[in-house]
Order: structure tokens, then C-alpha cells, then sequence
């Protein structure tokens, strides 16, 4: 998934300082609040480590119920993403999960560092059971870490049962004074200039380089350069990936 793998060249890539002393004692705390959200809420918690590209999930009653594993169960695996739950994910939900979650490390890289802790997004998707019946489940993410410099290190995402009935957009919730902020495209909107904007329009309509040179009265080195940064900014590995991309997260 095009999404997913922007998502991971964004949180892997990151300098990770190697200098903080504490940070066992600091994973470890991490690691007991997942544990006591999924035996309090019957929640899967799921503790991701974009240092070491591994995930910590505990199991709370809920997995009984969707057959994902035992109550009280706790499963560490080589990955940040858990696709074991993201199986059950409807497709549809998970995309957007993804833009969302997009949207929001974008949003925390605008953060002082000191104050990321106090935001977290939560949204309404549906998981299937082992029957193929979906249920609606309410998910959150936190960042919940950084490293020294800056570099966003540990996130914490939770699946909670919900009585609600229906998918709903994400939400960015300041915990400190709930207030909300909307995760749309406002949330990365500068993350292309405008006049990269116009030129993936155009890319997305098939124009080639000499083309939207000719049309936007510029040179095509000028549009071969903006075709680079596109990519580069949105982490895709081609200009068609790069449409799709700047299409889920709302920036055409």
C-alpha cells in the first residue's frame, strides 16, 4: 500500500539520537501503560518502536471476541505495523487510517517535542471477526516518545469495541484542554507548494514534461526539478504513486 510505505519511509528514516541514557527505562514504561490500557479498557494496545522497527501488543478481551488471540495475551513481532490487525480492518477504513496517521506525524513534526505528548488522534473504523461480521471499533494514536533530537520514536495505538455504527473521519485531540483540530488536508496542506500542486494536476491528467513546460511558460529543467521535490516530499517512488499519494491526503 502506497500510503503505508510513505507512512514507514517517514517514521523509519529519522536520525534517532543514540545518546539517550534513559530510554530503556523510558520503553519499559511505555510498555507497562500498553499492558494496563488492554486489561482496563479490554483493548489491543499496540506500543510501536520506530527505532527498532518492532511492536509490543497486548491483548485485552476484545481480541476474544474478533478471534484474534487470548485475553491477557502479549505479542512482540519485527515490524511497526501490526498486520495481524490490519487484516481485519476494512479496506477502506484502513486507507484512511493511513492518511490520517500521515497527516498527523506531519502535523506533530510542527510540535515542540515536549508538548507531542498531549495530542492524539482518534477515529471510528470497522474490524471483522472470524465470522466475517465487522464491528465498530474506536481508534486511537499516540506519540508518545521522542528521541533527544526530536526524532518521533514510540507510538502507542489502541482498538477499543465501540457502540457506534458507522466510520468517522479522524480527529486530532489536544488531551491538555480538549480542544479538537479536524485531520484533513490543513493538517500537511503545505507540504507541496503550489506550483508543485499544479504540476501533479497535470501529471495526473498524463502530461509529460514538455508539455506542462509549455503550458505553465516555464523550462522543463524548472519541471523536471519540481517533478523531483514532489517526490522526494511525498516518499513515492514515481510520479503516478506521487498523484495517488498527494490524493489521499486531500492536497489536490
Amino acid at each position: 500500500m502506497d500510503l503505508q510505505k510513505k507512512l514507514t519511509d517517514k517514521l523509519l528514516s529519522q536520525t534517532f539520537s543514540a545518546d539517550d541514557r534513559d530510554a530503556e527505562a523510558r520503553l519499559e514504561t511505555h510498555r507497562t501503560t500498553a499492558l494496563a490500557y488492554a486489561r482496563t479498557e479490554n483493548a489491543v494496545a499496540v506500543l510501536s518502536d520506530m527505532r527498532t522497527d518492532t511492536s509490543y501488543i497486548c491483548y485485552g478481551g476484545m481480541a476474544e471476541t474478533l478471534g484474534l488471540s487470548r485475553k491477557d495475551t502479549v505479542q512482540n513481532i519485527g515490524s511497526i505495523w501490526e498486520e495481524k490487525i490490519f487484516d481485519r480492518i476494512h479496506p477502506d477504513d484502513l486507507i484512511e487510517k493511513h492518511a490520517r496517521e500521515l497527516r498527523f506525524f506531519h502535523f506533530l513534526k510542527k510540535i515542540p517535542p515536549e508538548k507531542r505528548t498531549d495530542y492524539y488522534i482518534t477515529s471510528l473504523i470497522r474490524m471483522k471477526d472470524n465470522a466475517g461480521k465487522f464491528h465498530p471499533v474506536t481508534h486511537r494514536m499516540f506519540y508518545v516518545d521522542s528521541t533527544s533530537d526530536g526524532s518521533i520514536w514510540l507510538a502507542l495505538c489502541l482498538y477499543s469495541l465501540s457502540a457506534g455504527d458507522k466510520t468517522e473521519g479522524g480527529t486530532i485531540i489536544d488531551s491538555s484542554d480538549g480542544s479538537c483540530v479536524a485531520a484533513g488536508p490543513q493538517a500537511c496542506s503545505d507540504l507541496l507548494s503550489q506550483r508543485e500542486k499544479e504540476i501533479l494536476r497535470l501529471i495526473g491528467e498524463g502530461r509529460a514534461s514538455k508539455d506542462i513546460s509549455q503550458l505553465l511558460h516555464i523550462s522543463i529543467n524548472t519541471v523536471n526539478r519540481h517533478r523531483q521535490n514532489i517526490l522526494a516530499r511525498l516518499r513515492a517512488a514515481n510520479s503516478v504513486q506521487a498523484y495517488q499519494i498527494a490524493k489521499e491526503l486531500g492536497l489536490l
